[in-house]
């Protein structure tokens, strides 16, 4: 069995190390003809093509491929005919590119013919629903009702917009036009920009001149959702503009709210405060946004108000609950925890079922434990109950049950939650806590607590299952598609085909650690890797290849780090965590503030602390280079970290959010520990990244101290 085992694993290395087609001279000749065509470029694959006989259909492929990117319909048909007899794995590529040209250049008859490869491979293609629409396409002068049934008949796998915009293009074939003009509004009223609104907006107004008075109104509905859509996109301009054109309560209070959200106050909260409304959804919407008026008016006594007059009228209206959370918010940034505590716990005990109700719990609990009150215990034990599938919050609440336990000198119980989080939340930022506490000799050398366990043991946290050690076959498909796809230089469509495999039938993490082993740069593996598997923290380190946490938590530029660190007195696996979630090792990051390279350097501070790192002369120019940028980032780190007493929590804090707004942190409470400094810090973003980036540290201590 362990040889079994044992060999899986070098097979699997072996695949993820292994040679990848994507370095291949052709690969590299399409992917440059690609990216800045010249004749001169295409002539030099077709040469390699004749030079090396077994690339020729790889080549023809990529050329065929191109064509059609550049409009060359009839060299793209002369390329592609043979080639899904040629290259058999990859044909529905071909056939779906041989049809497109055939649809553009007006030679339809056969199209039904060369989409075959789709049809048969069904929905393992990428490009099958695609087909269906090329069909259609096909059909639609000739004969513009099958047209219209091939797509109703497919209507549900067809990919949106295009779905519909060519429901409405083959309605208007066929001469039925308010079928045509329907299909075109539920484009246009469901997007605010893109090409689709524009071909919808194009079709609308050619309709509305053939049909005169009788081209029918849109549904008040989708009038209402497109407007929302405009808010949503922070037009309030013309969001405003298209409320007011409509009737209705809902309008009326529309146009007030885009008046508020683009910083109108002054006249949006007199208008609603005099609106008067029948009982209904758009009142309720008219009391959420005056308490957001009150909120930005600083008016706590009007934000009460309006609160009392929903709980009142509208007890479990959605705009109820996002009336209570905003209004927790601003009394948590301005630490009034006797205002916001009873604001949160309204949240999560009459919206039980919401998103929001188990951080709010956890906002109240977090609360009691901190002042020390009698419930606290209680709270965090019906934390762990009641929402167990918040990891980030679950790992939390077992954290500080074991520190009352602690302080109530039951080390028993308090072995057992530090022993429940290093099992669920391995590397989470608490499980890094919780192993320092399991070295205090009285946590260490504690007996068992049978209450404590089976209360833990009862509490079923989130899992999930292992990254499998071996490729099934559909995975295996995907990856020898995608390498294909790339030998030919086409990378865009190998990533597709490993992502649409990922959604499809494959096993996501094998395919993301092969889209991530092929990426350009480390930062773009790191991003594909995460988001891929979104999950990840809460996978165990055994449960994984070695090469998938590589990627996740890739250590290039390791001796200039490693240099800049140590010189500088610094823990490299800090500066390391730093940097993954300040740029995720891209060099070349630079983000919203002008900030610069791996450690996000501001070309003001780089400037000062230059001579000190010993970078002269300076330049913004240096902060994306990797070497100078880990100099002057380290320094600036080292220097805050000195200026904050060497507490790293404070620090990142302060590197985060700025250091004023840490020393105002530290004057809310008596924190017994940094961990409770951490979780009171009222920015979620800085508290996340606090978290982040010590638990980055210990995940590269763990994976790379040898």
């Amino acid at each position: 069995m362990k040889i079994r085992h044992c060999l899986a694993i070098l097979i699997l290395a072996l695949w993820f190390n292994g040679a990848h087609a994507s370095g291949g001279e052709l690969a590299v000749l399409v992917r440059t003809y690609r990216e800045s065509p010249t004749v001169a470029r295409r002539a030099a694959i077709s040469n390699y093509a004749k030079a090396h006989p077994k690339d020729a259909a790889l080549a023809a492929l990529a050329l065929g491929i191109t064509s059609y990117e550049q409009h060359d319909y009839s060299s793209t048909l002369a390329l592609l005919q043979p080639i899904p007899a040629q290259l058999p794995s990859v044909a529905d590529y071909a056939a779906y590119y041989l049809a497109a040209a055939r649809v553009e250049s007006g030679d339809t008859a056969p199209v039904a013919t060369d989409l075959a490869p789709l049809r048969r491979e069904g929905a393992l293609s990428p490009f099958a629903a695609r087909g269906w629409l090329l069909e259609a396409r096909a059909l639609k002068a000739s004969n513009p009702q099958g047209a219209i049934q091939v797509l109703l008949s497919h209507y549900s796998d067809l990919p949106q917009p295009e779905g519909d915009l060519n429901l409405a293009d083959c309605y208007l074939a066929a001469n039925q036009l308010p079928a045509a003009a329907d299909y075109y509004q539920r484009v246009y009223y469901s997007y605010v920009t893109g090409d689709a609104c524009s071909r919808a907006a194009a079709g609308i107004a050619a309709l509305k001149d053939r049909m005169g008075g009788e081209f029918p109104k849109p549904a008040r509905a989708l009038a209402l959702r497109h407007a929302g859509l405009l808010m949503d996109s922070h037009d309030y301009v013309k969001a405003k503009a298209e409320y007011s054109a409509l009737d209705g309560d809902l309008a009326r209070v529309g146009a007030a709210a885009a008046d508020f959200l683009r910083g109108e106050t002054k006249s949006a909260w007199p208008y609603l405060r005099d609106l008067s409304l029948p009982e209904g959804e758009a009142d309720a919407q008219r009391l959420y946004y005056l308490t957001e008026c009150a909120r930005r008016r600083t008016d706590d006594a009007d934000m009460q108000a309006a609160l009392d007059r929903l709980a009142a009228r509208y007890e479990k209206s959605p705009w109820r609950l996002r009336a209570l959370t905003t209004a927790a918010n601003r009394y948590i940034l301005a630490n009034r925890p006797d205002d916001f505590v009873p604001l949160f716990r309204a949240v999560y005990r009459d919206f039980p079922t919401s998103s929001g109700a188990a951080q709010a719990h956890w906002k109240v609990a977090f609360q009691s434990y901190l002042r020390n009150q009698p419930d606290a215990r209680a709270l965090l034990r019906e934390q762990l109950t009641d929402y167990p599938g918040l990891s980030s919050v679950a790992g939390a609440a077992l954290y500080f049950l074991g520190r009352s336990y602690e302080r109530a000198q039951d080390y028993p119980s308090a072995r057992a939650c530090y022993q429940r989080i290093l099992s669920a939340f391995e590397n989470h930022y608490y499980a890094m806590l919780a192993r320092n506490r399991m070295k205090e000799a009285e946590i260490a050398h504690a007996g068992a607590s049978p209450d404590t366990e089976q209360f833990l043991a009862a509490q079923k946290f989130v899992s999930i299952p292992s990254v499998p050690q071996m490729a099934n076959a559909p995975t295996n498909a995907r990856i020898e598609r995608s390498r294909v796809l790339r030998a030919a230089g086409l990378n865009d469509l190998a990533d597709g085909e490993i992502r649409f495999g990922a959604r499809r039938d494959g096993q996501p993490a094998l395919l993301a650690m092969e889209l991530a082993s092929e990426a350009g740069a480390t930062h773009q593996g790191l991003r594909l890797m995460k988001l891929m598997n979104p999950d990840y923290l809460n996978l165990p380190i055994s449960g994984a290849p070695r090469k998938f946490w590589e990627l996740l938590f890739p250590l290039p530029y390791r001796s200039d780090l490693q240099r800049s660190a140590e010189t500088r007195g610094l823990d490299p696996y800090l500066l390391a965590g730093l940097i993954r979630q300040e740029s995720e090792f891209n060099p070349a990051a630079i983000s919203h503030a002008r900030a610069y390279g791996l450690t996000q350097v501001l070309p003001v501070t780089g400037r000062q602390f230059a001579r000190r790192a010993g970078v002269t002369p300076f330049s913004t120019r240096l902060l994306s280079q990797p070497g100078p940028n880990l100099k002057i980032g380290s320094s600036i780190l080292k220097s805050m970290l000195d200026a904050q007493g060497g507490s790293l929590e404070q620090t990142l804090a302060g590197y985060n959010a700025g250091p004023a707004r840490v020393s105002e942190w530290l004057t809310w409470a008596n924190y017994r520990e940094p961990a409770e400094f951490v979780e009171n810090i009222p920015f979620t973003e800085t508290r996340d990244y606090v978290q982040a980036v010590m638990r980055n540290a210990e995940m590269y201590r763990r994976l790379y101290t040898r």
